[in-house]
């Protein structure tokens, strides 16, 4: 079972950093899972919330406008070297700076075929993520993908939709796995990614219903509980 750091996991650093993807790898995370918008510039950066505080909203800036700290995609794909990255675009109707025509998604894809073969350094396996089918369809075949379902919404169907978009993989919240999903998708071909696993019982669950992929906060608690550390 491969297990990913959520956003880095958690640590002494801010969430989707360089220093918090070294530091879930150097605690033992197979990879990390990241997020991804597009700056007013065009420039890709790693951030979960449209709005970075203190600096305003992502789309409305130029990359040099926002803390330093916060990395553009290129430089957090080389610190994840060798490893497995799951790059979630960012871009849903209820954003700010919504876009329609999933630029960034377009982006995402060039960087990552830029990269295959590349002399820099580079992660083992990277998963492209995305809660709206039409960002995925924007991205192509510039790498697996990933359809990330709301616990809202019916997990069953959303691996219709998965399947049909030829996705690699299905990514529910951790309450909506279960057996009959996971031996669902493996039927199709469909691995299961599920997130945010923090807690033992939850932990436990998702094993039994054979999930493919952990994502977790707890990248230690969760590598102990199953053994690995």
């Amino acid at each position: 079972m491969t297990v990913l750091a959520h956003r880095g996991g958690s640590g002494p650093w801010h969430e989707n950093t360089v220093d918090a993807f070294a530091g879930a790898l150097r605690a033992g995370a197979d990879g990390v899972e990241l997020d991804v918008r597009r700056c007013a510039d065009g420039a890709l950066v790693v951030h979960h919330d449209a709005e970075v505080p203190g600096s305003g909203l992502i789309h409305e800036h130029r990359r040099d406008e926002l803390p330093a700290w916060v990395p553009t995609l290129g430089p957090a794909l080389a610190a994840c070297a060798g490893a497995v990255v799951n790059v979630e675009i960012k871009n849903i109707p209820t954003d700010p700076g919504w876009d329609p025509a999933h630029q960034v998604a377009r982006d995402v894809a060039s960087v990552l075929v830029r990269g295959v073969g590349a002399s820099e350094p580079w992660p083992a396996h990277v998963v492209v993520s995305s809660f709206w089918p039409d960002t995925l369809a924007a991205v192509g075949t510039a790498a697996p993908l990933g359809l990330l379902v709301h616990p809202a919404l019916d997990p069953l169907s959303a691996l219709d939709t998965a399947a049909g978009l030829g996705c690699a993989a299905l990514h529910p919240h951790h309450s909506q796995v279960s057996p009959e999903l996971v031996g669902r998708a493996h039927g199709l071909g469909v691995a299961v990614a599920t997130w945010t696993v923090n807690s033992p019982d939850d932990l436990d669950a998702v094993v039994e219903a054979g999930v493919d992929v952990v994502i977790t906060d707890s990248v230690v608690d969760t590598l102990t509980h199953l053994g690995r550390l």
